[in-house]
């Protein structure tokens, strides 16, 4: 079962001013994907060479503590990395992990990682599968999807309350 608790509003600043950076850094991020084993990744991102780096975002110590699935996106990402916010304690954070200090403007590093190439198949499926997301997110921007329309009510908020058409002599 995918993990669907959306980011907290500290975690969404986080967010917000990672992303920021990682395009600054030629990255192209997207915020919860969901991966092929039910976890979803806080961010996601994608250079030009195709380098998969994931970043956990932890809002507080508490979270840090209570969640301790990270180690399921290790074998999903090139490289992986946690962010978080300037008060945050970052001597709780794995050595053997990257570090993004961020706020909702930007983001720092603190602590690069070491490259793990991903096995050439997972690859293929994870830049698929982001490209896929990536896409449908843009077109839902373009498109949002059309009000659900009931009848002898009309459209779900807004349309023709009688269901009818608008059409001139209808």
């Amino acid at each position: 079962m995918p993990d669907e608790r959306p980011l907290s509003p500290t975690a969404q600043y986080i967010a917000r001013g990672l992303c920021r950076y990682l395009i600054q850094a030629g990255y192209s991020p997207l915020t919860e994907l969901i991966l092929p084993n039910g976890r979803r990744v806080d961010v996601i991102a994608i250079d030009r060479a195709g380098t998969i780096v994931v970043v956990e975002i932890k809002s507080s110590v508490e979270d840090f503590r209570s969640d301790q699935k990270w180690q399921d996106y290790l074998p999903y990402c090139d490289q992986f990395y946690f962010a978080v916010a300037e008060s945050f304690p970052t001597v709780l954070i794995p050595e053997t992990c990257g570090l993004y200090v961020a706020d909702a403007y930007g983001a720092a590093m603190l602590r690069d990682v070491v490259h793990t190439p991903v096995a050439a198949a997972r690859r293929r499926a994870l830049l698929l599968r982001f490209a896929t997301v990536a896409a449908e997110r843009l077109r839902l921007t373009l498109d949002p999807p059309t009000p659900t329309v009931l009848p002898g009510i009309g459209a779900l908020g807004g349309g023709n309350p009688g269901g009818g058409t608008n059409a001139p002599g209808a």
